[in-house]
């Protein structure tokens, strides 16, 4: 156990790397572990290394990066990865605490009590409900959220539903700590929306993976009709994103966007770019079936943009008024919603209700006070927490 006044040593495991690599978990992981670092913790990420770059000192604002070996296949990369990154963890390193991102690499929290060490798993949603996986992998993501459950000193939760489905299917009171945002402190130079030929206030945006729970179909063909029935003229659609693996799914996008007139297919984009594609749009668009809490929709809200979501509970978390919840796979009701936001934006938009968004959304999301909470967490699992005996959800033993 460390001393009060030293820095606590947490090793992240379960993401692709970072910087910007694409997902919600590394999104999640670029947010906070800098500011972990920054509030005294000693963090490492065991990354895979076929997504994370080398760079100079293995080092990206101080977050310690350490490559490892994983193979380059999407039922197999992140359960071959966590265990290496396990037995590393619990026979190299031996940190104070491991955490372990999602259910997936959850599943080897055993095998890290075994080896003597602290955990903690953050559960990001229930992945075995995305369409992408067979019956196998569905099964091995439901045991990953089953030990997690049963094995992790605490269990951190980032939506209110996950919380419920956890205490529901297991009997464990997860902790709650929500994805949060950040306030840009810098307009956005729009300069970059020429290399895909979009014009500012003027494109529906959607920024995802090329993945089946996120409904891209759904959204192009909403598009679609409503240019069939003369909405939408002079409007575009922007896809942000990429596929991790090449599969049906990515090529049905890619196909259906080629066939529909004023789609645009960017590609994966980070940084300023992203940026810049964020701050400009006319609307964004999340019409997914599956999120945990996400952070895509956060950062919308973080430029003010004008929201359309799917009804699921996560995203009636994140506060949207009601015309900007559509039902679920109802493409005809997307289209409505989409001429009628659309014409809004037009018409009676203007620069203070973008800004009333923003701080409405600051004052529930907020980063930093995910990070204060994460460390407030380490601390109850070493023991440096007031009360600390109690404070954990429940005592553990280790697997007989």
């Amino acid at each position: 156990m460390p001393a009060a006044d030293q820095a606590l040593r947490v090793t992240w495991l379960g993401l692709r790397g970072l910087p910007g690599v694409q997902g919600g978990v590394e999104t999640h992981a670029e947010q906070l572990c800098p500011r972990l670092q920054a509030l005294g913790c000693e963090l490492t990420v065991l990354a895979r290394a076929p997504y994370q770059a080398v760079l100079p000192a293995s080092r990206w604002q101080g977050v310690r990066l350490r490559r490892l070996w994983a193979p380059r296949h999407k039922h197999l990369e992140a359960v071959a990865h966590t265990f290496l990154g396990v037995l590393h963890a619990g026979l190299v390193q031996r940190p104070d605490v491991l955490h372990l991102q999602a259910i997936g690499p959850a599943l080897w929290t055993p095998l890290a009590r075994l080896l003597g060490l602290r955990v903690v798993v953050t559960h990001h949603g229930a992945d075995y409900e995305r369409q992408k996986w067979g019956p196998l992998a569905r099964w091995v993501l439901k045991l990953g959220e089953a030990s997690a459950a049963r094995w992790a000193h605490e269990l951190v939760v980032i939506s209110h539903a996950i919380q419920r489905d956890v205490q529901a299917r297991h009997q464990r009171q997860g902790c709650w700590i929500p994805n949060g945002l950040t306030l840009p402190s810098a307009p956005a130079d729009p300069s970059v929306l020429a290399d895909f030929d979009l014009k500012p206030k003027r494109y529906v945006l959607l920024v995802s993976r090329l993945v089946p729970e996120k409904r891209h179909l759904d959204l192009i063909q909403a598009f679609a009709n409503a240019q069939a029935q003369g909405r939408l003229q002079g409007w575009r659609l922007a896809l942000v994103g990429a596929a991790d693996h090449a599969d049906a799914y990515a090529t049905q996008v890619t196909d259906a966007a080629a066939r529909t007139p004023g789609v645009v297919m960017t590609g994966f984009q980070t940084g300023t770019a992203l940026q810049a594609l964020l701050a400009h749009a006319g609307l964004f668009v999340l019409p997914s079936s599956h999120e945990g809490l996400p952070i895509a929709l956060l950062e919308a809200l973080s430029w003010g943009l004008p929201c359309l979501a799917s009804d699921i509970p996560p995203h009636r978390e994140l506060g949207l008024p009601e015309d900007s919840i559509f039902p679920l796979g109802d493409v005809a009701a997307l289209s409505a919603s989409l001429t009628n936001l659309a014409d809004r934006v037009e018409h009676h938009e203007g620069p203070a209700d973008r800004l009333e968004r923003m701080q409405q959304a600051a004052r529930r999301f907020d980063w930093d006070d995910s990070a204060r909470q994460t460390r407030a967490v380490y601390e109850r699992v070493v023991g440096l927490g007031n009360n600390s005996g109690t404070l954990l959800h429940h005592e553990i033993s280790p697997p007989s």
